[in-house]
């Protein structure tokens, strides 16, 4: 198993009512297969409890924590947590995120442009904050920041793309800031995704059917016309999370289909 014996938070480990599994679910799910023991932290109790009794039903281990990580006490709180339960931190795995309120720079609203860039940018400073002293003290770990490819490629709204763009930034800080620990720091850059997060909303919003939504995206994708899955994003994340990525830290990794092949 590639990740036996360790210990691994996962932020946005819940996920949203849907017809597909969640990026967070998945990874969290991916994790706990390969060995580790997970820490499945979300907003909601339930739907990270969801997760947990998954991996238990699966012959894993893992627990539930309702966490409101734009919070700095609770960050730390669950970093003492996960540490004082299982003795080390491993993997820290990022991966809550919003767009939902977002709009062009002249419409976006101040108090919204606040809320998006606390969770989606202060989130992951705060949980790497309170985690980075365990890590450093046992002199290993492996971070993981999910951004977007929105941070590279044009976006229509703008507190998002600048979010993930902060976030990618943020993880080549971390990367550098952190190798003599023998701590590393990857970001993943998903692409368009079959997740309750894409599909759900948009096909509320819209008012339209999810299928239709699905189309338009899959239209978009270089790669056989077709949307990737949770399971691709935890794929990833366990690679970067595993010594097989040993040599691995500071890299912004695509997860998209080809999309970004078609900046230029």
């Amino acid at each position: 198993m590639r990740l036996k014996n360790k210990t691994a938070i996962v932020v946005g480990a819940g996920q949203q009512p849907g017809e597909t599994l969640g990026n967070g679910r998945a990874t969290a799910l991916r994790f706990a297969q390969e060995g580790a023991r997970v820490l499945c932290l979300d907003i909601d109790q339930m739907r990270a409890q969801e997760t947990v009794d998954q991996i238990v039903k699966e012959g894993g281990e893992g627990a539930a924590f309702a966490v409101d990580v734009t919070s700095e006490d609770a960050c730390r709180h669950v970093a003492e947590a996960a540490h004082k339960q299982f003795g080390r931190i491993d993997i820290l795995h990022n991966n809550v995120g919003r767009s939902e309120g977002d709009r062009a720079t002249t419409e976006m609203d101040a108090d919204m442009w606040d809320t998006l860039m606390a969770l989606n940018l202060k989130s992951m400073f705060l949980m790497c904050k309170h985690v980075l002293p365990y890590m450093r003290e046992q002199g290993s770990g492996a971070i993981i920041n999910v951004s977007s490819t929105s941070s590279i490629a044009a976006r229509q709204t703008v507190t998002y793309k600048t979010s993930k763009g902060a976030v990618n930034t943020f993880t080549q800080h971390l990367a550098w800031e952190n190798a003599s620990y023998g701590i590393r720091a990857n970001v993943i850059l998903p692409g368009l995704m079959d997740t309750p997060m894409a599909i759900e909303r948009r096909a509320r919003e819209q008012g339209i059917d999810r299928d239709v939504v699905r189309q338009s995206r899959n239209k978009q994708v270089p790669l056989q016309n077709k949307m990737g899955t949770a399971w691709d994003v935890a794929n990833a994340a366990l690679f970067l999370a595993s010594d097989e990525a040993r040599y691995i830290t500071g890299v912004v990794l695509p997860v998209d289909g080809g999309l970004l092949v078609k900046i230029g």
